[in-house]
């Protein structure tokens, strides 16, 4: 059909949040090895218009501190060549440890999280 099939923006998202916290100086690498998961326990998308196969599209990702152990992260899907909005949606996560018990985020990543980010 040339359409962007609907589950592949819940990828994108992921790929927007993977590099908001690179960028942030905390990778998912780096989370697992201070002993933190970050499950998704909410997911929410809004399509607004269809991307087509070859467009290309840029994922701006915001983030924020829910409680000491959720985290929501923003997306807006955007067609680089025209600046239209195709999709935007949040996801929702909860702070674990090694034993999937709710665990605080520790200190630094709370203050990138509280401080405002610039879209990615």
């Amino acid at each position: 059909m040339g359409i962007v099939y609907y589950a592949n923006y819940l990828v994108w998202f992921e790929v927007g949040r993977t590099d908001l916290l690179r960028e942030s100086g905390w990778t998912y690498r780096d989370m697992e090895q201070d002993g933190f998961s970050l499950p998704v326990i909410e997911s929410h998308c809004e399509y607004r218009e269809p991307a087509c196969y070859d467009d290309e599209l840029e994922i701006r990702t915001t983030g924020s501190l829910e409680s000491p152990v959720r985290v929501r992260f923003n997306y807006r899907v955007v067609r680089v060549g025209d600046g239209a909005l195709l999709a935007s949606g949040h996801t929702v996560h909860a702070a674990l440890d090694r034993q999937r018990k709710p665990r605080r985020l520790p200190e630094r990543v709370r203050a990138i999280l509280q401080s405002e980010r610039s879209p990615r």
